[in-house]
């Protein structure tokens, strides 16, 4: 047997190959026929808790067992009646990307290779999306959270050691930025969140209150975090006069846009992150609206030597070379926390070059309008109540029925949603609003039609008329 881990048949491990594209394409095109959502069963699990192996199998073993025991129960987001939390769904020129990035198995930490400038060219059309000054740095990361870390990491450096720190959110911001305090060293109870209404974002004036009432106890202000597309409602803080209010009071602007701030891409909806681009730092997603296959977002930095400053370090044995492999300078390793990097940017590069901004901007757009038209069938149904505006594509709502208290409404509805899941046809999930149990529907899969929608309402309806029957 040879020391390496080549295959010792090339044609063998060829036919896998091709096997494995014909069976990720049948899944693709078969996606309406096959359940939303399936349980893993109980033998499944035991299945995928085996010792570890000590000898090896042949590939096409190793490929059964996966397509027995793991291609069946998927998480669902690719089907087009999936509406939990926000996932996007990924797309043909996606998967053939991760194959040839899988293929090269290129670090993007830095050095001299394509990788690098594939992703440094991704930053560049991000800049320009959202109006980043050329100048502008930024980084791919797995997701918006590791985004909100490095902006809080860099708005902490600029704060120059100052104590008793302090940073200001709305009341709906994601609980990654709470994460991102403590594990900046920083603590979450520095935090402070103003409240917001179900719908709406942050109010400026109680901001500026906060932020008055703080300095006069002591503390020192260094950050405010604005909402691009709340996760409950789809909710935007007013971008624009929260960037006017951090320049007056010197304070680090950051976005959090993880997947909201792509509205800029669809003309009918770019008025509602005005402002974006006064932003010190904005983190977004690109595997939610732009659907490269999971997981890629960015990080923007309007003051590039603030970002470097934040993160760069060079031991000996990262020595930057003029010239040969180790030259390629500045190295992504100097713009966030990781030094073997995956090529993450080809995902987004084949996704932006093959759609076009034009046409990902209109699935954008018709996942909005798709939106509105579900909140409209909800109002029009005796049996639903609308729990929040709908400014994006986000729809709250919930199942109510005369006689019941809100804890049992609210019980039911939590008992629907596990109903619509279990059965297939659908996944909605769920959150509270205004203190009230929400069925929620997050529409950003561009495989979603009507008739998808139609099929929840009623799928909602059956559970709920069900469950009421046994409760009365």
């Amino acid at each position: 047997m040879s020391d390496s881990l080549d295959p010792t048949d090339w044609e063998s491990y060829r036919r896998t190959l091709h096997a494995a594209v014909d069976d990720v394409v049948d899944d693709l095109t078969r996606l309406r026929d096959e359940p939303a959502w399936r349980p893993v069963p109980d033998e499944v699990k035991a299945a995928l808790t085996t010792p570890l192996p000590r000898e090896g199998e042949p590939l096409e073993a190793t490929y059964a067992a996966f397509a027995e025991t793991i291609r069946p129960y998927p998480t669902g987001n690719a089907h087009p009646r999936f509406f939990g939390w926000v996932h996007g769904a990924g797309t043909p020129a996606g998967i053939l990307a991760e194959l040839l990035a899988a293929g090269m198995n290129a670090n993007v930490g830095g050095r001299e290779h394509a990788a690098v400038y594939v992703e440094r060219q991704v930053v560049g059309w991000f800049r320009e999306l959202f109006g980043f000054p050329t100048s502008a740095s930024g980084i791919l990361t797995s997701g918006t959270s590791m985004g909100n870390l490095l902006a809080v990491v860099a708005a902490r450096e600029a704060a120059r050691g100052e104590a008793r720190l302090t940073a200001y959110a709305s009341s709906a911001v994601h609980d990654s930025v709470a994460k991102a305090l403590r594990i900046a060293g920083i603590g979450s109870t520095a935090l402070r969140l103003i409240p917001t209404e179900p719908g709406r974002g942050m109010n400026p004036a109680a901001l500026r209150d906060r932020i008055a009432t703080d300095r006069a106890e002591g503390n020192h202000p260094f950050l405010v975090v604005g909402t691009a597309g709340s996760v409950d409602t789809g909710a935007f803080d007013p971008l624009d006069a929260l960037a006017t209010l951090c320049s007056e009071e010197q304070l680090w602007f950051h976005v959090d846009g993880a997947f909201g701030a792509l509205a800029a891409a669809s003309p009918e909806h770019a008025y509602l992150v005005e402002g974006i681009a006064r932003a010190d730092s904005l983190a977004f997603d690109a595997h939610k609206w732009l659907h490269a296959p999971y997981a890629v977002g960015c990080v923007l930095f309007h003051d590039a030597g603030a970002h470097r400053a934040a993160f760069a370090s060079s031991p000996a044995y990262l020595t930057r070379g003029e010239r040969g492999a180790a030259a390629g300078a500045p190295w992504f390793a100097d713009y966030g926390l990781e030094l073997s990097r995956e090529f993450r940017a080809l995902k987004v590069w084949f996704t932006l070059r093959h759609y076009g901004l034009a046409r990902l901007g209109a699935s954008i757009a018709r996942t909005c309008a798709l939106a509105s038209a579900l909140a409209e069938r909800i109002a029009r149904e005796p049996e639903l109540e609308l729990l929040a505006p709908v400014p994006l594509n986000v729809v709250c709502f919930r199942y109510r029925a005369a006689g019941l208290d809100e804890a049992a409404l609210d019980a039911m509805n939590e008992a629907i949603a596990v109903e619509v899941q279990e059965s297939g046809t659908a996944v909605p999930s769920t959150t509270r609003i205004a203190g009230r149990r929400a069925l929620r529907a997050c529409i950003v899969n561009h495989r979603t039609n009507e008739e998808d929608l139609a099929v929840l309402v009623e799928a909602v309806l059956a559970a709920g008329r069900a469950l009421l029957k046994e409760t009365t």
